[in-house]
Formats: C-alpha cells, structure tokens, sequence
C-alpha cells in the first residue's frame, strides 16, 4: 500500500508547489474513517481510494482532485459527513466528493429508458465540476483491474456496464489510453476465450516475423536522423479488443488483419510533424485512404494529430500518429489536460479544450431532443462514432460522425436547410441521399421551396440533430391532422357516457394527465397515443361498486389502544388514504389530523401526546364529510347540475351555504360526505371540468395562530 509520504512525492514530482500537509491529512482521515472495512479480495478498502488518487497523480491533476480521490468514498460508506469534510478540508474539495457520490448512485445498468434519463444526470454532474468524473473514471480503472475478486455475475455486470458506458466516455474525452485499458479488462470478463485467442496469435507471430515493433521502430529513427529531424519514435502493439473490434468489423481474420501495430513520432514543433509525414511516406508506401489530418482540423475534445497508415516490412500495414510534444499531453489525458500540472504550474497547453465549454457542447447538441429514447440515441452517436471532416462549396467546414449522409451535412448546416433538401452533390457530382461522407469531400446541397422532410429519411440519418429535426418535423406535419381526429374521437367518448367534449372539460382533462394544453391532449388521442376512454375517465371514473364488508366506522384507524376512540379533527378533516397523526387529549379520546395540517406546529414541542396512527385497509363508507367553497355561474340549472354531478358519484351532499350572490355569480360552501380521498378527487375533478364552475377547492382552517384546542 503506497504511503502518505510516497503519495505526497508523486504529486510533489509535477507540482512542487503542492499542499502536502493537506494530501497527507486527507489520506490519515480516508484511513481512519475506513477503518474495518475490507474489499472483496479481502485487503484493507482504503487500499482503493489510495490506488484511485495515484492514477490521477499519472494525469498530474490538482491537490483537490487527488484529495477528493482519497476520499470519494467517506460521505457514502463511513460516519463522515459532507459537513466535517467541508470544515477540514474545503468546500471545494466537499462539493467533489459529494458530486462523486452522487454520480456513484446513478444507477447506470437499466432499461432505455432509464439509461438515456442516467446519462442526463451524468452529463449534468460533469457539467457541475469535470473532475467528478475524472475521479469516477479512475474508481472504475481501478475497480476493473481487481474485478476478479468479485462475484462472477457481478463481474459480467461491471463490465457490460463499463464497456457500454464509462470505455466510451473516457475516448470522447480523449483519454484514449484510459479507453482502451478499459475495454480490454472488462474484454477479458465478457469474452476470456476470445482474448486468449488474440494474445496466442500474437506469440505465435513474434515467433515467426521477431520483434516486428523493435525493427520499425529502428528503421524510422534512422530515416529522421538522416532528414536532420529529431523525434522520439514509441511502437506498440494494439489492445488485443482493438484488434477483435477490427476483425469483427471488417469480417476478417488475424492472419489478414493489417495495422495491428501502431507506432507514434513526438516532436518539437508543428512544421516538424509535417516533415516527418514527407520522410514516412518517401521511405514507406501509403495507404490510399488512410491519412487523417487532426491538426488543422482538431477533434471537439482537442486531440490534434497526424494519422497515417504505410506498409512497412514484409508488407505488413502500420499505424503511425505524428504530433508535437503539446499534443502528444493532450492526447494522453483528453479535456483532463486542462487540468494538469507541467514543470509545476498549471499546463497552459495550447491544445487542451476547457471543460465547461466541451459539456456544455455535449449538452447543446443533445438540447433538441424530445424524449428519452432520442437523448440516448444522440448520446451513443455522440460518444461511439469517429469523425469526418467535409465541406461546403465555400469552403466552410463541418464535422460530422462516421457514416454521415448528406441529410446529416445538410441539417449540420442550418435545419432549415435539412428541411428543404432535395438532393446533394459531393465534389461535384450528383449522388443519392442515403451515401456516406468521407473525410475531405466537398458537399453541396441541393433545396427547393416547399420541400418538407419525409419519413425514410429517418432510416438515412445518422447524427442525433438530424434525426430529432426531422422526426420533429414530421410531428408537427401530422398534428393538424391528429387534432381534428382526436376532436372526434372525444366527441363520440364523451357522447357515450351522456357528456359532452367542451372546452372546458378537454382543459381540465390535459391538466390533469400533464399533457400541457388542449391540443396535445387531442393530437395524442388521434395518434392512439392515449384513448378516448382514458378522457373520460379522468373527468368521468365510473362508479365501482364497493364489493365485501365495508370497514367498521369505529375502528377505521389503526394504531389505537382498545379503549381509545377517535374523532377527525374540524381543521383539516382528514379522509381515508390521507396520512395522519393522532393526538391524544386526557378524557377526550385521540383527535386525528392531516400530517400537513398547520395546526400541528403549536405541538411539535408535545411529543408525547404524538401517536403514529393510518386508516384502515379496505372501502370505507362514504361518512366523511369535507367542506368545499364552490364559486358558480348565476344561471338556471346550474346548482342542480352541480348538485347532479356529486349525487352521480355516491356522495352525499350534508349541508350547502351560500356566502355570496352577485348577479353573473354565486359562491358558496358545500359539504360533502366521502369514502376516501381517491373519492373526493374524482368528484373534484368532475366539478372543475364543468364549464359553469368558476372554481372549486377544499376549505381547511390552517390558520397556525389559532389553538389546536379548539379544533379539539
């Protein structure tokens, strides 16, 4: 187990300015809070966050980072509190190891659904603090390198989790080096035999080609010592799920698989890395295709670079990536960079992207989605796919994922411009919608006035803007026609249980099933997203006899001694299904009340006169009578059909008062017996889906100044 002193000289080696009093504060209380607890390959736990912090000490990362990293786990798994780790070390620092908490209890593995609502709140914990997740990415790493002392299905689970979600991330952020260690431990879990095939692939070509890499490599330093270049030449072979990846997407075998060895070239300057691409390509044969230009067009998370692919000895195709010392930082530890420290400062690398600005692009771009399903679909297209680079005819230029078509560029441009395309030309000859963009090719779109988009375009797009714009499109186009139908539909609804689909109804309807207004109420009812029956019972439930015994007006509480009576309190009246509390009074029994009743408050300091107290299962009879304050129209009918309305649903009206008469309305109080709550809520609605009342609402008497007494 690394020491507090070694930790302390690994962040002193980058960053001699670093607080090692506070680091080595940091790792004694992470130790002592986690004191007893032990991982499931039975070493001590605290053995994780100190193995979490020096992963990040590789990225040269802050003190607060590496402290949070020490203790990430304290606010969720030991007696420590935000509070106590705020005052000894910070708001800062507390506010990050609450934001990993949080994110720690984002259940990631789930259906869609959830799945794409998880990925909004992840992306909504990076945009808080990006380190959170640097320090969440370093947890997994390190879980991931120790999975095997955990159960097998959880191991399974782990790694589907971080092959699917947290491999992804950590490339888009550009930490391909974190991405590729990732899906080649959680490979292992998901597929041992494939792997173990790679690697006896591997042996068996070093024994027949030697150390291919070594030779390579020899043979470009020794082309850049003749050109007067000087660089550092690095070889490797690929992680062996790169290669399965390959093989799996390209249909071949190991034996035909080329570029399984990659090699990088890290020089002084830009002019260099273009110069050291001459001497490559004189020296080897290029690959036509294969040449990607990441400095004059940089990745969005700021990886800038040379690609290309030559053939080299005995013909075998390698990889070679041409960047100066600067971008090679960038490369290494992605937007994380930002945060590094270099020589003992803070890097002020040129190349690295600032974080908030990267999420809040990730967030805009994912901003026009309309549901769920949408956000998950631009997320993974986003966080899975490669880029391209193409251009407009005046040279402006876009990016765009791997397998892009024109309606994506066209959509990429301005969604207007998506909208009326009709067709598109790429450098300079007509091509079919559905073709797929390449790196570098010039791209017109053809439009024309009165072009709408059209629903196979759906299955051609690729990028998550392109697809919400359309698929919105084509909703508004069908809306008028799925309102007039659904007019209809309520029409003949509410027709059938001798109602009628008013204005006012239809507005009561769609606020109570949050629909927002009346026309998405209609537009979902004509699209069959909901039915016309599901209206009408909102407004409307239809009355369900009460089958088997009602429940014993005496004994409807539950909770009371045998001797005890009870009455509801006149201040809240509380029904059955409501939450309530008793309170016990010498000689009077125990008067219950609506747990939000504000009368409660003049005996919060009383608790011994407090009993926890719930109504009985079952129906109830329909004896609890509840006030309301009704205001209606003064026309004839009117209080009848009010009257009508309550008497339809079984509840009996036991009193009616009116307090005030105008000429247009009247206002009065009416009270009603109910079963429940569930009861008073469907005569409530009824009541204010009918157009001649104004309003209605239940009366309570919470005035907290009064006496509880005398409610008593």
């Amino acid at each position: 187990m690394i020491s507090a002193a070694d930790l302390a000289a690994l962040v002193r080696s980058y960053n001699p300015h670093t607080n090692e009093a506070l680091i080595t504060a940091a790792y004694h209380y992470g130790l002592k809070m986690h004191e007893g607890q032990f991982r499931h390959s039975g070493e001590p736990y605290f053995m994780h966050p100190i193995a979490v912090a020096a992963i990040l000490t590789e990225q040269r990362l802050d003190d607060a980072t590496i402290i949070t990293a020490l203790l990430h786990d304290t606010i969720e798994d030991t007696d420590a509190s935000y509070a106590e780790v705020e005052t000894l070390f910070g708001s800062e620092v507390a506010e990050l190891v609450d934001g990993v908490t949080k994110l720690t209890n984002i259940q990631l593995t789930s259906t869609e659904t959830k799945q794409a609502e998880n990925f909004r709140k992840l992306f909504m914990a990076m945009s808080k603090d990006f380190r959170v997740i640097l320090v969440k990415l370093a947890d997994r790493l390190h879980n991931m390198r120790t999975i095997k002392s955990m159960r097998a299905e959880k191991q399974v689970q782990k790694s589907r989790e971080t092959m699917d979600i947290y491999a992804p991330l950590a490339g888009r952020m550009g930490m391909q080096w974190m991405r590729e260690e990732l899906e080649d431990l959680a490979f292992k879990v998901l597929n041992p035999d494939g792997r173990a095939s790679i690697i006896r692939r591997f042996i068996t070509l070093q024994k027949e080609s030697g150390d291919v890499i070594q030779k390579i490599t020899t043979d470009m330093r020794a082309e850049l010592d003749r050109a007067g270049i000087k660089a550092d030449v690095f070889g490797r072979a690929k992680k062996p799920f790169s290669i399965w990846r390959k093989m799996q997407e390209k249909e071949q075998g190991f034996s035909r698989l080329s570029d399984i060895y990659g090699f990088r070239v890290i020089c002084k300057d830009e002019a260099d890395c273009y110069r050291i691409l001459g001497v490559i390509h004189q020296r080897w044969r290029s690959i036509p295709g294969r040449f990607k230009d990441y400095i004059s067009q940089p990745k969005s998370n700021g990886y800038r670079s040379l690609h290309t692919t030559v053939s080299g000895r005995d013909g075998k195709r390698v990889e070679v990536q041409i960047r100066t010392r600067q971008m090679h930082d960038v490369a290494e530890a992605g937007v994380a960079a930002h945060w590094s420290y270099r020589d003992g400062v803070r890097s002020e690398n040129p190349f690295a992207v600032d974080p908030v600005q990267w999420v809040a692009g990730m967030n805009e771009s994912f901003a026009n989605a309309m549901d769920h399903d949408e956000f998950l679909e631009a997320v993974k297209l986003e966080m899975y796919s490669d880029q391209v680079f193409c251009f407009t005819p005046k040279g402006d230029v876009f990016k765009l994922p791997r397998g892009a078509t024109p309606i994506d560029f066209a959509y990429a441009i301005h969604t207007r411009i998506g909208h009326a395309c009709v067709g598109a030309k790429v450098d300079g000859i007509r091509v079919p919608l559905w073709t797929r963009l390449k790196n570098g090719q010039s791209v017109e779109i053809v439009t024309a006035e009165g072009q709408v988009p059209e629903a196979t375009w759906m299955d051609i797009a690729q990028t998550g803007k392109a697809r919400s714009a359309i698929r919105r499109a084509l909703r508004e186009e069908d809306r008028e026609r799925y309102i007039k139908l659904g007019a209809e539909l309520a029409r003949v609804a509410f027709e059938q249980v001798g109602k009628k689909a008013t204005d006012k109804a239809l507005i009561t309807a769609a606020k109570h099933m949050a629909l927002g207004d009346t026309d998405t109420l209609l537009a979902q009812l004509g699209s069959a997203e909901i039915t016309g029956r599901q209206v009408v019972e909102v407004l409307h439930p239809e009355l369900v006899a009460i089958e088997g015994d009602l429940v014993d007006a005496d004994r409807a509480v539950v909770g009371l001694k045998a001797d005890q009576t009870f009455k509801r309190a006149p201040c809240c009246s509380p029904l059955p299904g409501e939450r309530i509390v008793g309170i016990s009074n010498r000689g009077e029994g125990v008067v219950i009340h609506a747990i939000d009743c504000m009368r409660l408050v003049h005996l919060s300091n009383e608790s011994d006169r407090w009993i926890d107290l719930h109504w009985h299962d079952g129906p109830h009879p329909a004896i609890y009578s509840t006030t309301f304050e009704a205001t209606i129209t003064n026309d004839a009918g009117v209080l009848g059909r009010v009257c009508t309305i309550i008497g339809e649903r079984q509840a009996n009206i036991s009193d009616l008062r009116f307090e005030d008469r105008k000429p247009d309305f009247y206002r009065l109080k009416i009270d009603i017996d109910f079963r429940d709550v569930s009861h008073m809520h469907a005569v409530l609605t009824a009541l204010d889906s009918d157009s001649n009342v104004a309003q209605v609402m239940r009366i309570r008497t919470d005035d907290p100044a009064a006496s509880p007494q005398a409610a008593e």
